[in-house]
């Protein structure tokens, strides 16, 4: 009996790869490398201090990582990094594929790049001041996980969603987290502070363009030079093929024969 046609993919295995593949650009170098960092602090390979932001080690030691990997190092392995994890890359994922807000690529990946970029300077400016009245720790990945959930919210107010099972519009999102977190007993400082920078982004895209009538946020030239307009999507490499160069066998001598034994010999028999 001959096996059944595999119909629109139905019965395809989806794998971890697979996932991993189809998330969006940004969010799929930001969840990749944030994996990457945490798995490898908490397995022993790097210290979680050569990790965190520590302004004397970047300026005096030159150690500029940690411009870098105060944002990917997402904490130890526990209940909390896991569903930052998932939150990073559910919202992120919904917000890139989604239509960020449009701040001159028309709602691409050049938009999304920029946020993040702008969420990136702004707590790194804002965590000496918010430091000095709460115990804000200096890694940054959850601050920027709640700033894109925020602005996620922002742009998809009526969209619904849950937590733990009990449905919420997508607007009352980050503050149903943020009093679960505090019920919970739970650090919340990184919280507000990535969710105040979110409500600032949000402001100056989103409100003064329709009260002012002019752009405060603009995309800048080489994001949109580099993903283009609308959302960015790498070339697939593309195999050259080779073309074969067979070499004609050399023809043998008249006659079929193999190879030449001679062209004489006297026939047996005769002398």
């Amino acid at each position: 009996m001959p096996p059944m046609a595999n119909v629109g993919g139905v019965g395809d295995a989806v794998g971890p790869l697979e996932m991993f593949k189809a998330l969006p650009f940004v969010t799929r170098n930001w969840f990749g490398a944030s994996l990457l960092i945490t798995v490898a602090t908490n397995f022993g390979i790097f210290s979680p201090m050569q990790m965190v932001f520590i302004w004397p080690a970047i300026y005096n030691r030159f150690e500029l990582w940690r411009l870098a990997t105060c944002f990917l190092f997402v904490g130890s392995f526990d209940f909390g990094t896991l569903i930052a994890l998932y939150l990073l890359v559910q919202f992120s994922k919904q917000y890139e594929a989604g239509g960020p807000f449009n701040t001159g690529a028309g709602g691409g990946t050049a938009d999304y790049a920029f946020a993040i970029m702008f969420a990136v300077i702004m707590i790194l400016i804002t965590y000496p001041l918010v430091s000095a009245f709460a115990n804000l720790p200096p890694m940054f990945a959850r601050n920027l996980i709640y700033f894109v959930l925020y602005i996620w919210s922002r742009r998809n107010p009526d969209a619904n969603a849950n937590i733990w099972g009990l449905p919420v519009k997508a607007i009352y999102l980050p503050f149903a987290y943020l009093a679960l977190t505090v019920f919970m007993g739970n650090s919340y400082a990184d919280m507000c502070h990535g969710l105040a920078i979110g409500h600032l982004y949000y402001f100056l895209v989103d409100v003064v363009p329709q009260v002012q009538g002019k752009d405060i946020l603009v995309t800048p030239r080489f994001l949109i030079d580099y993903f283009g307009i609308g959302e960015y999507r790498p070339e697939e490499p593309r195999l050259v093929q080779v073309p074969e160069h067979r070499n004609a066998p050399a023809a043998g001598p008249a006659g079929g024969g193999g190879y030449g034994w001679g062209g004489g010999g006297q026939r047996l028999g005769r002398q």
